[in-house]
């Protein structure tokens, strides 16, 4: 036993410490928990929504396809034929794809439309 009043406090305050030390360490690994719980909704709620195409022109809006048009409310409006939502996706996910692998740089999407033409989406790099 400790007869000196001295080390006994030095002890005491040594073992308050601790369970302050240990108190914040279970702090941070319950914020660690919140925050992987929120980044796992955030990522269910991507995928409830993995069925809209984002507008490769504005990047910011959904695109939508009916009756034989692709528009957005960017402005975004072009006439076609037999495109569907799911065709579209795959289309210039696989057209984004095949530009990656020449190069390391992000395209840009206009429309483009000229006299006699109907408007078209047109896929461009600066590089």
């Amino acid at each position: 036993m400790l007869d000196d009043p001295d080390e006994l406090a030095v002890l005491e305050e040594i073992q308050q410490e601790l369970i302050l030390q240990e108190q914040a360490v279970i702090d941070e690994y319950e914020r660690s928990l919140q925050f992987d719980e929120e980044c796992l909704n955030a990522m269910l709620d991507g995928l409830d929504a993995s069925d809209k195409v984002i507008c490769p022109v504005c990047r910011n809006n959904n695109l939508t396809v009916r009756n034989h048009l692709v528009f957005c409310q960017c402005g975004l409006y072009i006439s076609t034929q037999g495109m569907t939502e799911g065709k579209l996706r795959s289309l210039l996910e696989s057209t984004v794809t095949e530009h990656s692998h020449r190069c390391f740089h992000s395209p840009e999407f206009i429309v483009t439309s000229g006299m006699e033409e109907e408007a078209s989406l047109l896929m461009s790099c600066a590089v």
